[in-house]
């Protein structure tokens, strides 16, 4: 009969040592970044608050004085020399002779538009336009008063040099009596002319 004698089980091979990672290498210690700093905040970055006023408010008065200096001006000036004034019966209208000198104080022609006469009263003011020159002669034969100290008609169309100027007379008629217009506040002639924004207004 055979041996029977168990045969014993192969050696476990030996299990190879675990080696430990190595540990990286210390990096050695820089600067600390503040992000914060280095990007800045608007407290940080922005000046105070009253330098910025300050500024505004410069920049502000030269626009204003910019604009005070461009402002539309008189292209003339003048004065208004005589005055007369009459009633026209039962209209309760009083119709006025402005005799005046107007002056070109600019460096171009000067070309009248439209003529008229405006006054200031106690109860308000009126304005109204000149008469039309051919009707002059009509006006001084009903109311002979008219010519005293009057010119010959200063006409739309007139051209003033500059530097130059010229006198003439205007004929106007005002809605109210003559009494209410000789206590009038002041009268004046209003002298349109090409090309410009604002009137010549000489009063008296």
């Amino acid at each position: 009969m055979p041996d029977q004698t168990p045969v014993p089980p192969p050696p476990t091979p030996p299990t190879p040592a675990t080696t430990p990672p190595a540990e990286p290498p210390a990096i050695p210690a820089g600067p600390t970044i503040h992000i914060g700093e280095e990007f800045g905040t608007a407290k940080k970055n922005l000046p105070p608050v009253k330098i910025v006023l300050i500024a505004v408010g410069a920049v502000l008065v030269v626009v204003l004085i910019a604009s005070f200096l461009k402002r539309a001006k008189p292209q003339g000036a003048g004065s208004l020399d005589n005055v007369v004034a009459v009633e026209i019966p039962e209209q309760t209208s009083t119709m006025v002779a402005l005799t005046f000198t107007l002056r070109n104080t600019s460096d171009k022609a000067f070309y009248v538009r439209t003529l008229g006469g405006s006054v200031k009263t106690a109860t308000g003011d009126s304005t109204a336009d000149a008469v039309s020159a051919v009707d002059f002669d009509r006006y001084y034969q009903a109311f002979p008063a008219l010519k005293n100290g009057a010119l010959p008609a200063l006409k739309p169309e007139t051209e003033i040099a500059p530097g130059g100027s010229k006198s003439g007379t205007i004929i106007v008629a005002f809605p109210m009596s003559v009494d209410i217009f000789n206590q009038r506040k002041s009268v004046s002639v209003v002298v349109w002319p090409y090309n410009e924004t604002v009137p010549v207004v000489l009063t008296k």
